[in-house]
């Protein structure tokens, strides 16, 4: 299987580096399949598979009916028998109704049988759509515990796109988090090179501060960034794209230098995946940190449908401003 396939011509969304990224690893090899609700006919609930059933038919572009743990059974019989199927959940939230088969089956199976399970869930995830408290969860927590998954959460569309060739290229499962609120926020040139599962990457460096984050948080780190440097405070900030295997040598660099850390998610403070990287900051870190590492995440409630309730929950970047500013000079 080629390294490179195709570099696109102008910008494209962060939703047309998912689609253009499957669509590229469907033409490359015939045993990538794509299954899940409305991913044919409807062309996706976001419409990031519009024309794939036209384009690679009903054999490999399948329509089911709302029965996730069924499909997600059926794709794991697939990767089984030699395929690479790509399972696509409406929102991110609905993979609940699947938790037994990704957790008993899918997680454990290679470890069982040394055979491959090369399967990837697309998870459209997150929040800031105002879409209530069952289509807005941030999930990755439910599943960073278990061994024997990879879990991916891109923030930007080079990575849109390379992240999803290396999930379905793995043969291990994978869960690719791609973010909903970015879909068709951001835009950038494409060039559909693989991204290696388990590489961090610095998107802006810095001394007084290092701000480890992923998806939404890396645009929301990016703008405190700049607002800060105005202020003389020089903030570095950790994109770690992928969050199991996590690039932790990226992060205890950053950190060694700047002796102090804030982390920064979406998903709900109490045991969310801030939590581990804290950790693991402060295991790696101890004896160069200034100060203690800080959390910034939403609160610990259901995400609620409201704007001015769901602005209140998640992080806002005037609060990341603030405790990046705290952290770097106290």
């Amino acid at each position: 299987m080629p390294t490179k396939t195709a570099t696109t011509n102008g910008d494209v969304s962060y939703l047309d580096a998912v689609s253009q990224a499957l669509a590229a690893e469907m033409d490359a090899d015939e045993n990538v399949f794509l299954i899940g609700e409305d991913v044919g006919q409807f062309g996706g609930a976001f419409k990031v598979t519009q024309g794939f059933l036209e384009r690679f038919g009903e054999r490999r572009v399948v329509d089911t009916p709302i029965a996730e743990s069924g499909f997600t059974g059926l794709a794991a019989g697939a990767a089984l028998l030699g395929l690479r199927p790509v399972v696509e959940f409406q929102f991110a939230d609905f993979i609940s109704c699947a938790f037994d088969q990704i957790i008993n089956v899918v997680a454990r199976h290679h470890f069982r049988t040394n055979d491959p399970m090369p399967i990837t869930f697309r998870c459209p995830f997150g929040a800031r759509l105002r879409a209530g408290p069952t289509h807005s969860q941030s999930i990755e927590s439910y599943f960073a515990h278990v061994p024997g998954l990879k879990i991916v959460a891109p923030a930007t569309v080079a990575d849109a796109g390379g992240l999803l060739i290396s999930a379905i290229r793995d043969n291990n499962p994978v869960l690719y988090l791609e973010s909903k609120y970015l879909y068709r926020r951001i835009k950038a040139p494409l060039s559909l090179d693989p991204v290696p599962i388990g590489s961090a990457k610095v998107v802006r460096e810095g001394e007084h501060v290092t701000l480890v984050t992923y998806s939404v948080g890396v645009h929301q780190g990016l703008e405190a960034a700049e607002e800060l440097a105005k202020e003389g405070i020089s903030v570095e900030v950790i994109d770690i794209r992928s969050l199991v295997p996590l690039d932790v040598e990226t992060i205890a660099t950053s950190v060694r230098k700047t002796a102090r850390a804030v982390v920064l998610h979406e998903a709900a403070r109490r045991l969310g995946y801030g939590a581990e990287i804290s950790s693991v900051i402060t295991e790696e870190c101890f004896w160069s940190l200034d100060h203690p590492v800080v959390r910034i995440a939403a609160k610990n409630t259901p995400i609620p449908t409201s704007p001015a309730l769901e602005d209140d929950v998640v992080p806002q970047t005037a609060e990341v401003i603030q405790t990046l500013r705290k952290v770097a000079t106290t």
